[in-house]
């Protein structure tokens, strides 16, 4: 339930969004505050950042480096230093009396590419509260569970089991998840179709490369979304084209305008926003993929966390020979375990499994019959039972605090997941001051705005905020620290 006074929905607010990809110059501030000995350095490296980027395209007349350097607040001279460094190393170009323009040596995606949040670190010694979103509470693994699987398996595991696995996986795992997500998330799981890998990050990895020596060369992405999604399939050579949504799902003009074959997505439980796409768009998603002969990737990355409802049944389960499903036991049981799976079309599990098995060698077989005995026995109900329960207390918690200490708060994406997205009123911005008041109560916080390509312009202030690794007490403290803090600034 919401406490009075905090409005929520279940659909995320309409975000406005910035056209194009030239910046304004205010992106080299941060080089030009630097201290005085740094400054030419970090003025080149943030030139040369905007232009591998693609925020400063190919042809772009720079400013004069008068006019720069008046902008900036710097001498003429670390200007003119900058530019001649940047034009020998090929970032630039300068014609004599026609300006300084962007070289067209740097090959760079077609979309920019939005500022990267780190992932959720441990916090120091100074940290009251760190509500950077991603992270499920450690202290709720099911250690004694666990460890009676760990006997269990070593015990019954023929000696065969302990040389080179399957590289789909252990059978008995496979079977287990098959019918687990058939049973839970509504998958068409076939066991031969199931491949066992080290978490959605490497499902994506094989996906990625498959698609690569199949001729793809790029992959749309959710705009906003996660940053990680972009990072993995680059590293198979795919470019990243983000895409925008609106609060009913991926905008169906700016994806087919892309020419992308592939998209990764998370319709069940959209991050960061937390929507739950609409019927028409999940419809219109299998719709394109079957069109262009595509591929669309299913991130269930906290599929079981519904807390309000019934969940939303996996897009999968529409069309099994279009989507690739993925999910991980990171958020149910702990990240550390690096185990997660992907239900693979049929025209694509050769390809996926022989990526795999020149990958890897196939994944740990202890861990796979541990967890395969955890799923038959009923502990990995039971530990998704113990989990709702905090969880859901947690962002009960949550809600009150920001109703308590920041009035007039919206927020939404609270049906499900592990954070939610609270739109604070102008009163509280500017977001880097209000970033700056928690920074300095010791609490960290994540903008929306680093999880997309778009900026606010009405002054109010957008944060992602993470909840499941916090106890009550810690959430109360830590938002009633910002706003005593923000008080005083």
């Amino acid at each position: 339930m919401t406490p009075s006074g905090t409005t929520s929905t279940t659909a995320a607010e309409p975000t406005n969004r910035t056209s194009g990809a030239q910046p304004a110059w205010e992106v080299l501030l941060p080089a030009a505050a630097a201290p005085a000995r740094r400054r030419g350095r970090a003025l080149q490296e943030a030139l040369r950042e905007a232009v591998r980027a693609g925020r400063l395209a190919s042809g772009t007349r720079l400013p004069s480096s008068r006019a720069l350097a008046q902008d900036l607040g710097v001498s003429r001279g670390l200007v003119t230093e900058a530019y001649e460094q940047l034009v020998a190393e090929g970032y630039l170009r300068s014609d004599r009396g026609s300006g300084t323009w962007v070289g067209g040596a740097v090959r760079t995606g077609r979309a920019a590419t939005p500022p990267v949040p780190h992932a959720p670190s441990a916090p120091g010694s100074g940290t009251v509260a760190d509500f950077r979103p991603g992270t499920p509470d450690l202290s709720l693994f099911p250690r004694a569970a666990w460890a009676a699987a760990q006997r269990t398996v070593l015990t019954e595991l023929p000696h065969s089991a302990l040389g080179y696995p399957d590289p789909r996986g252990l059978p008995a795992l496979r079977s287990a998840l098959a019918a687990m997500l058939s049973r839970r998330r509504g998958v068409v799981a076939d066991p031969d179709r199931l491949v066992v890998c080290s978490g959605v990050a490497q499902a994506a990895t094989l996906l990625g490369s498959v698609l690569r020596a199949r001729g793809h060369r790029d992959v749309g992405v959710e705009d906003p979304g996660s940053p990680e999604h972009g990072r993995l399939f680059a590293a198979t050579g795919l470019d990243t084209l983000w895409l925008p949504l609106d609060d009913e799902g991926l905008r169906p003009e700016p994806l087919t305008r892309s020419g992308t074959r592939a998209v990764v997505v998370t319709p069940s439980h959209q991050f960061p926003s937390g929507i739950a796409w609409s019927a028409e768009r999940r419809g219109m998603l299998l719709e394109w993929a079957r069109s262009v002969d595509g591929y669309v990737c299913e991130d269930d990355y906290d599929g079981d966390f519904r807390y309000d409802r019934a969940p939303v049944g996996a897009l999968q389960g529409l069309d099994s020979e279009r989507v690739v499903y993925t999910g991980s036991v990171s958020k149910s049981l702990a990240p550390g375990l690096r185990l997660g799976w992907m239900v693979v079309p049929e025209s694509l599990v050769e390809e996926v499994v022989e990526r795999k098995r020149t990958m890897d060698l196939g994944h740990p077989a202890l861990d796979q019959a541990a967890l395969a005995h955890l799923v038959t026995s009923g502990g990995y109900d039971r530990q998704l039972r113990r989990c709702q329960r905090a969880y859901r207390e947690r962002r009960d918690a949550l809600l009150a605090a920001l109703d308590e200490h920041f009035p007039g708060t919206t927020v939404t994406g609270i049906a499900a997941g592990l954070h939610v997205i609270a739109y604070l009123p102008a009163r509280y911005g500017p977001t880097r001051r209000f970033l700056g008041a928690a920074a300095s109560a010791g609490v960290a916080l994540r903008a929306l705005e680093e999880y997309g390509t778009a900026r606010p312009t009405d002054g109010a202030v957008r944060l992602v905020v993470g909840y499941a690794h916090l106890t009550p007490t810690t959430i109360a403290e830590g938002m009633r620290h910002v706003a005593e803090a923000l008080a005083g600034r």
